[in-house]
């Protein structure tokens, strides 16, 4: 075929496509009028999974699963926006890693609100100036971002989902390498390029400060400064990368919650995570005792984190995740016994585990 019959018969197929698109679109608009109805989330994690599960399970090519991914993101967003305003809050400024995270969670058609602390964030969500929230909960560098750990103690909502994000930060600064003196940055960050400052900037005074997007802004007006973020904070500030990749893990990647009301259906099959705040008894072999009732059931416990409770001193609450749905009959079960044990056990939601 010739160039121009090669672009003829692409042209037909937009027209396919965009045919069915909108028709798929009206079908979720109906679908939405059926959930508002019945009280129904617009936005439900598993039946997205489920959704992409099966465009996995037909793609035969050239696509990759992460375009389809992508593509398809783009697509229920816009759905979604029809059928229901949603707002998405998350821990702000514009241009953030959360604010990246939130995006690729929830696509480009959606409302985004920036606010100031994770505290303000669940507020938001709280009070219902937005449908949910975006926050950081743990770096695969740097660890557990505690103030997140520790909202859930007193807030009633519940997870809805998980958002992991492959972390890529620059130095970004108007003055050469050469001529940097000061560095502005989240604590988090500084954590996860420590290494390469040291070696290429061993002079520097690290200042941190609220975001990292607050850092680039900062930066662009004091010479001789510079500002460790990402490049989408470069280019909103348009202040120049001075180097690319600065941290010191090529994998380095955080993991980020969505907050909601409600939490997610099941979608079984060992892909679902679910995680709870569990206190203990002070005494010997409690701890012990609480994580029996998984491993007795073959559930896999995942992560387990200790936090003062800050309502007596030394005593800690546990913030565990486990593999598996509250729903599902041995979990049910492990929580009953588990409740016997502990004085506290609080659910904190159930989602897919993607």
């Amino acid at each position: 075929m010739s160039l121009d019959q090669l672009r003829a018969e692409i042209d037909r197929i937009d027209a396919q496509v965009l045919e069915l698109l909108n028709e798929r679109i009206r079908l979720a608009v109906e679908i939405g009028k059926v959930k508002r109805s019945s009280g129904g989330e617009i936005y439900v994690p598993q039946r997205e999974e489920q959704v992409l599960d099966r465009l996995r399970g037909l793609n035969r090519g050239p696509l990759t699963e992460r375009a389809i991914r992508a593509i398809y993101r783009e697509i229920m967003s816009a759905a979604i926006a029809l059928e229901k305003t949603v707002t998405v809050a998350y821990l702000g400024p514009e241009a953030t890693y959360t604010h990246l995270a939130a995006m690729k969670k929830f696509g480009a058609s959606l409302e985004y609100r920036a606010y100031p602390t994770i505290n303000d964030t669940f507020g938001a969500v709280e009070k219902g100036e937005a449908d949910y929230g975006v926050i950081p909960i743990e770096n695969s560098t740097e660890g557990a971002v505690f103030h997140s750990l520790d909202m859930f103690v007193e807030s009633d909502l519940k997870i809805v989902s998980q958002i992991y994000l492959e972390i890529a930060h620059h130095l970004i600064s108007r003055s050469p390498l050469e001529k940097i003196r000061k560095v502005y940055s989240k604590d988090q960050a500084f954590g996860q390029c420590r290494r390469w400052l040291q070696a290429r900037l061993p002079g520097a005074v690290l200042v941190n400060v609220d975001s990292t997007a607050r850092a680039v802004e900062i930066a662009r007006d004091e010479e001789g400064a510079a500002a460790v973020a990402s490049s989408l904070a470069a280019q909103l500030y348009q202040v120049p990368i001075v180097a690319s990749d600065i941290q010191d893990k090529a994998d380095n990647t955080t993991r980020f919650l969505v907050i909601g009301r409600q939490s997610s259906g099941p979608l079984g099959n060992g892909r679902d995570k679910s995680s709870y705040l569990v206190s203990i008894n002070d005494e010997v072999g409690a701890l012990q005792r609480a994580m029996e009732p998984f491993s007795a059931r073959g559930i896999n416990l995942c992560k387990i984190e200790s936090r003062p409770s800050k309502r007596k001193a030394w005593e800690y609450l546990f913030y565990i995740d486990i593999i598996g749905h509250q729903d599902e009959p041995q979990v049910k079960a492990a929580i009953e016994e588990l409740k016997r044990i502990c004085p506290l056990v609080k659910w904190l939601g159930s989602y897919p585990n993607l």
